[in-house]
């Protein structure tokens, strides 16, 4: 079954096959989690007319050997990809390395009567040698072979790569068909807006799920309560120890609470959540607005070797005072 944001990019897919112009090579590229991987399973399911041996395929699962190429359970299709460990160091590889690459072109140049099928991921982890060790395969493919490169970022392959591949994207989608795709794979989806979430995912539907698997729900809606108290009760800011070691997780929390915020407040409507109405009704929506913006950058700021407590402490001081607040406060410093 096609996955509702796949269906423009499945299309191009089926149309190269039903036309019999699919090509040597096939990049697919997307954000992380957008599930390109999954696309590429349901495509070779089609080109082999058995979707469910390639779907027994778990090669992204961590490997504990030295192995260069993992085989599929479809005899003639091969997998390489990053995380391999280095026999000689023992360390997991962090990029593809060409001698993988070289073991690749390999074991796809020997004779097959059937389709043989190669898949690189991430295409975009390929280091320089590796890159150029697969161009020859390219320039000259051989007959009856597929070679497919999934890639979170075309840009950061060579042109020389991207210019011999047939590039097929999955964007992000935000359309009514993924969300109720979303609402019958996530539990407790009553208690949350599935558009907002979509929109807090950059339109990523994995993310989604991601989010609230196992027991993450328990965690995220005790941060949420926690996070509506400081709000409602401002001397509870100090009953914070439970924000310790997962400070971006609830940076995400309060992300979405902000957002689901502005959006009732534009809409002069009431949600499900009490405390959050009575939030909205006092706060000043321009105040909401640089809220959510000091702690989306905040969560940017993350991802470096900034201190993301003190970042956490700064916003929670200013969402503690959200709802009697004059003028806002500049707290985060060097935006870009």
């Amino acid at each position: 079954m096609t996955l509702p944001w796949h269906q423009n990019a499945f299309a191009k897919l089926k149309q190269m096959i039903d036309q019999n112009h699919l090509p040597h090579a096939l990049l697919i590229t997307g954000m992380l989690r957008i599930g390109k991987f999954e696309l590429m399973q349901q495509l070779v399911g089609v080109l082999i007319n058995n979707d469910k041996t390639i779907d027994k395929d778990n090669v992204r699962q961590e490997l504990d050997t030295s192995v260069l190429i993992r085989r599929s359970n479809y005899l003639n299709m091969i997998y390489c990809r990053a995380g391999e460990i280095n026999p000689t160091t023992k360390n997991r590889s962090k990029d593809i390395r060409v001698d993988q690459i070289r073991k690749f072109c390999e074991t796809l140049g020997k004779t097959a009567n059937e389709l043989q099928i190669g898949v690189i991921f991430y295409a975009d982890q390929m280091n320089v040698n590796a890159a150029n060790s697969l161009l020859k395969t390219l320039e000259e493919p051989r007959k009856n072979t597929l070679i497919i490169l999934l890639a979170h970022n075309a840009k950061s392959l060579p042109v020389t790569i991207v210019s011999r591949c047939q590039s097929i994207h999955i964007g992000p989608a935000y359309d009514q068909a993924t969300q109720a795709w979303i609402e019958q794979h996530i539990e407790h989806n009553e208690d949350f807006d599935v558009a907002h979430l979509l929109e807090a995912a950059h339109g990523v539907p994995f993310k989604v799920l991601d989010e609230f698997s196992g027991d993450r729900f328990i965690h995220y809606q005790k941060w949420q309560n926690q996070l509506l108290n400081i709000a409602i009760h401002p001397m509870t800011i100090n009953q914070t120890e439970d924000f310790d070691g997962v400070e971006v997780e609830v940076l995400d929390c309060l992300q979405h609470l902000v957002i689901e915020g502005i959006r009732l407040k534009s809409l002069k409507r009431e949600g499900g959540l009490v405390e959050l109405n009575q939030i909205i009704m006092a706060a000043k929506i321009d105040f909401l607005f640089k809220l959510l913006n000091d702690v989306s950058h905040a969560i940017n700021l993350s991802k470096t070797n900034a201190n993301i407590k003190l970042l956490l402490d700064n916003i929670l001081i200013v969402w503690s005072h959200i709802t009697h607040l004059k003028t806002y406060p500049q707290i985060l410093e060097n935006k870009q």
